[in-house]
């Protein structure tokens, strides 16, 4: 019996899925296979990991309520495809098209062998149809933005899986490995679905004022599920257009275009990665390659920990640390305070975020440490280095999102919560938050700091 394979990557999910649909168009058997790949599997991201685990437990159940079964294989995806290819009489093999490094020397590798068809998905436009009239890729986002807005492409009706997927043949599959659920993300299609009508149905109208608010639960937390394909790119800019043929106020619409600016980003940094792959392992501005980063290790654990006494970076390490994800103007936060603040390689810090991040993807941490570490594309300037002190004051006025993370200063008023190295003697005593002991002293005084940072990037360039 001639068959077809529906090889799953970043994927999961089974409506508006084109490597399902070509693999359903040709009305042939498929077999949903996914493959656990050791040159991935050795990468830390525990958390990461434990969320995909969930989500194709998720995908499987979803094939088995359609007729079909999720076939799970570990090892080279070559080898395996080969005898999938040669014991099943596989015609194609569908999968959504991926732009990491590793990812496209891995297909191309494949597709010299066996026949792979790649389609679109991973983003709405194709990296290579968004360059400048002269054919190079842009390297800034806004003319990138407006080039990219400009194409007549828009976004379709998402495409529904069929209520039977033709069954595919009996294939002997690994069993199923164990996961931790996360306590913020229940993983799957289904999950993300309902997050996308909710945040689309409400919080999205206010979007442009609150989701730099550390203190209330303004954003969309979309990214794990845009990160492993449980929601695909199409459904979340066609429900935009949906919400943009409402009668919107004009602080609504300015909600609405924040957030669709936000998935662009997220198409420029997968572009940045598809043209600059050297990104993976160095900063874009060659200028900024041979920084005399200090490179301490006791302030990186002290970071890492969140035990650096600055209450808002701590506070935004913790959260990272207990629940896998953190809130993205803590992720800026952060970054400049390792990398401006502390002076170490920001590499060390995209690594660790790699490592910890429910949503961990190459191309956005990549670039968002880049900029936020003014070496990157479009960068932020060298010379801005963000305040810890102002940030906090800013986006989490009342303290409340210190004092869910930090316990130890939760008892602290309003005066001290941002700065209680500045609490007097006494003060400390009364709430019982010795500095020093209790809680860190600064392990940094920014004052001295801030003139070195500019003295080695200016040295650098």
């Amino acid at each position: 019996m001639k068959t077809v394979v529906w090889w799953i990557r970043r994927d999961l999910r089974l409506n508006d899925n084109t490597a399902l649909k070509s693999a359903v168009n040709t009305g042939l058997p498929i077999i949903p296979l996914f493959i656990i790949d050791p040159a991935l599997k050795k990468s830390p991201g525990h958390t990461r990991q434990n969320f995909l685990y969930e989500g194709l437990h998720c995908l499987q159940k979803d094939l088995s309520s359609r007729g079909n079964a999720l076939v799970i294989k570990e090892g080279s995806p070559l080898n395996i495809l080969a005898e999938l290819v040669a014991n099943y009489e596989v015609q194609m093999i569908f999968a959504e098209e991926d732009f990491t490094p590793y990812a496209i020397k891995r297909d191309d590798r494949i597709a010299q062998s066996l026949p792979l068809t790649l389609t679109s998905g991973l983003t709405f436009i194709h990296p290579g149809q968004v360059r400048k009239s002269d054919g190079n890729p842009y390297t800034i986002f806004t003319p990138f933005s407006k080039a990219w807005k400009s194409l007549p492409i828009t976004a379709s009706e998402p495409w529904k899986a069929p209520i039977n997927i033709l069954t595919n043949p009996a294939i002997k599959s690994n069993p199923f490995s164990t996961y931790t659920k996360s306590s913020l993300f229940n993983a799957g299609e289904y999950e993300a679905s309902q997050r996308l009508f909710q945040f689309t149905q409400d919080k999205i109208y206010n979007y442009k004022e609150e989701r730099d608010r550390m203190d209330l639960d303004g954003t969309s937390t979309l990214s794990p599920y845009l990160r492993f394909g449980m929601l695909s790119i199409n459904q979340a800019l066609f429900a935009i257009q949906k919400i943009q043929n409402r009668n919107l106020s004009n602080s609504q619409e300015q909600g609405v275009a924040t957030w669709f600016n936000e998935l662009i980003w997220r198409e420029f940094y997968q572009n940045i990665l598809y043209y600059f792959p050297n990104v993976k392992k160095e900063a874009f501005n060659p200028k900024y390659r041979n920084i005399e980063w200090l490179n301490s290790a006791e302030h990186l654990n002290a970071w890492k920990n969140g035990q650096t006494g600055f209450p808002i970076v701590d506070a935004a390490m913790r959260q990272l640390s207990s629940t896998g994800w953190m809130h993205n103007r803590s992720r800026m936060i952060v970054a400049s305070f390792l990398s401006k603040d502390l002076l170490i390689n920001w590499q060390e810090g995209e690594r660790w975020f790699m490592d910890n991040l429910i949503d961990g993807d190459l191309a956005a941490n990549n670039g968002g440490w880049q900029w936020t570490a003014g070496v990157g594309t479009d960068a932020a300037p060298y010379f801005r280095i963000f305040n810890p002190y102002l940030q906090s004051e800013k986006f989490d006025p009342q303290g409340e999102y210190i004092r869910k993370w930090i316990p130890e200063l939760s008892i602290l008023p309003n005066e001290y919560i941002h700065h209680p190295d500045l609490m007097p003697s006494a003060e400390q005593l009364y709430y019982g938050c010795k500095i020093g002991k209790d809680y860190p002293a600064p392990i940094i005084n920014r004052k001295e700091t801030r003139q070195r940072t500019l003295d080695a990037y200016k040295k650098a360039s």
